[in-house]
């Protein structure tokens, strides 16, 4: 019967606007008004595109209450569909208009989120809390902000206070979840997940919704079993093993339950221990559910399988109850198998490359080292730095020890402006098949601090799928083209990647 009302009303609303979208005056004010009523229902509703039609609509109106209210349902309803350019050139116009209004402050910080501006948005985050201490969407934006640098306690602290001034908010409960399933509570994070599954619409099956269905199902699935479980005082400790590089990749060798030593590719560009089909099968691993990957290729969105392993074993650390993600079904038409991998980071460890002495030092807690470089690093399901690209655009990298070049992605590549350099097509193969529209554009400048590349060749990838599953706009990605040079140090305890030049 609900449903049933919210369709009369949308229908009475789109019949209304229909009369009066040409007329003048008085009237295009109602039109403005109704557009905008729509786009409240719509967004309700989970409509998100067309409650950014309506809302779009509505920015004309000449009350500038109403066309204020319209371009911040514009930015919201824009942020949920991952339209991350529109959404950040609305909360420029709106945080002009309304410099002080917390609100205005708190939709251009997630605007700026959404860009990958993490340290930006943190502060404008703040400046909003400053005005307004009692802003749920502030304090929302802070505990996602204390989550990338790994403060997962005050992290906690800044959600629970945001859920108990907006109980409802449904992006509350997720990143609760979140937070959670970082520190390996995963009985809560799963009834955080749950309570943000109920309070969406009926009609939301987005990509994040499926997700968050499938992530319940895993997370419950280990029942009483700790994950990441280690003996008593195994987290103390610091863990060293060698590998060895081929095609620039680090392959070190690892036991899956209790089995003879495999590869294992060094991938931190992976949220997880990934496991491939013969292996699974090899080992009698069942997948408990599927769930949403996203990477380099045309396939864009890959649905995988998740499963858990009874332990899996790093040189003399030991993990019991370990998730993974298999890569099944596989993909076809690959130039060559997919591969094993794992990445320290996925089990909450800091970790240290030496690539001249081909040593992986890994753990809980690792002593500070003297540096050339330090670059704060943020960790938001992946590790990315901020890198400065030609004409001074700010963009978000991940730091990919499973990658081999430097790239920038097409929206970065857009943001540079027309170039009258050459840009070579390139076939590249990815996590998601193959990508056919990837290019080589050269005389690119680039800046990681005080790391300069002066006209200097890019690859150009497709990222958008990546950036659509992570919420925020990928700039690029750094791989060991750029780490390679360097005693690399990714400190999530200290949230830095320290970079000493190798001699």
């Amino acid at each position: 019967m609900c449903s049933r009302l919210r369709l009369a009303a949308i229908s009475i609303l789109v019949a209304a606007a229909a009369l009066v979208i040409h007329a003048d005056g008085p009237l295009a004010s109602q039109s403005a008004d109704i557009e905008l009523r729509l786009g409240r229902i719509l967004f309700d509703q989970g409509q998100y595109p067309e409650a950014l039609d309506a809302y779009r609509n509505a920015l004309g109106a000449d009350d500038s209450g109403t066309a204020r209210q319209a371009r911040a349902g514009v930015i919201g309803s824009a942020l949920r569909v991952a339209e991350f350019d529109l959404a950040r050139r609305e909360a420029n116009v709106l945080v002009k208009i309304a410099p002080h209004d917390p609100d205005a402050l708190s939709l251009y910080a997630d605007s700026l989120w959404a860009s990958g501006l993490f340290d930006q948005a943190e502060a404008t985050y703040r400046e909003a809390l400053a005005i307004s201490p009692e802003l749920a969407r502030g304090r929302h934006g802070l505990a996602k902000s204390l989550l990338a640098r790994t403060k997962l306690d005050d992290a906690m602290n800044e959600a629970q206070a945001a859920l108990r001034l907006a109980p409802r908010d449904l992006e509350i409960h997720h990143t609760v979840g979140t937070v959670y399933e970082r520190m390996h509570k995963y009985e809560e994070a799963a009834a955080a997940y749950a309570n943000y599954v109920n309070l969406l619409p009926n009609k939301d099956k987005s990509d994040k919704a499926e997700w968050a269905r499938a992530e319940i199902r895993f997370l419950r699935s280990f029942g009483q079993r700790l994950p990441f479980d280690m003996d008593p005082g195994a987290d103390e400790q610091i863990y060293t093993v060698d590998f060895r590089l081929e095609k620039e990749k680090i392959i070190v060798r690892a036991k899956v339950n209790g089995s003879s030593a495999q590869d294992f590719v060094v991938d931190t560009g992976a949220e997880s221990t990934v496991l491939t089909r013969p292996t699974v099968q090899r080992l009698g691993i069942m997948p408990i559910t599927y769930t949403l990957s996203a990477g380099v290729g045309d396939v864009g969105l890959r649905g995988l399988q998740l499963a858990r392993v009874d332990s899996l074993e790093i040189g003399t650390l030991k993990l019991r109850n370990v998730p993974v993600l298999i890569k099944s079904p596989p993909l076809r038409d690959i130039p060559t198998r997919e591969t094993e991998s794992l990445s320290p980071l996925a089990f909450g460890f800091s970790m240290t490359i030496d690539y001249k002495t081909h040593k992986l030092t890994f753990g809980k807690h690792l002593p500070a080292e003297p540096s050339d470089l330090e670059l704060p690093l943020r960790l938001y399901r992946l590790a990315t730095v901020r890198g400065v690209v030609s004409g001074g655009h700010a963009a978000s990298f991940v730091v990919d020890t499973g990658g081999e070049v430097i790239s920038i992605s097409h929206s970065t590549a857009n943001a540079i402006g027309p170039t009258e350099m050459r840009r070579i097509p390139l076939k590249v193969w990815g996590t998601s098949g193959w990508e056919k529209d990837a290019f080589l554009m050269p005389g690119v400048d680039l800046s990681f601090d005080a790391i300069q590349y002066k006209n200097f060749p890019v690859v150009v990838l497709n990222l958008d799928a990546p950036s659509v599953l992570l919420g925020f706009q990928l700039g690029g990605i750094v791989g060991a083209q750029f780490l390679k040079n360097y005693r690399v140090g990714i400190d999530l305890e200290h949230s830095v990647l320290r970079l000493k030049r190798s001699t």
